[in-house]
C-alpha cells in the first residue's frame, strides 16, 4: 500500500491537494468563528 503510494505521483498529488483543502477549510472555519466571537465581545 505505502510502496504504491510513494511510487505513484497521481495518488501523492491527489492526497496532498485533498489534505491542503481540508486544512484550509479548518483554518477558515476557525478564523471566521474567532472573529465572530471577538466582534460580539467588543460591543
Amino acid at each position: 500500500m505505502f510502496r504504491d503510494f510513494f511510487s505513484d505521483p497521481v495518488l501523492y498529488l491527489s492526497f496532498g491537494i485533498l489534505s491542503l483543502t481540508i486544512l484550509l477549510g479548518i483554518f477558515y472555519t476557525w478564523y471566521f468563528i474567532s472573529h465572530v466571537v471577538n466582534a460580539k465581545g467588543e460591543e
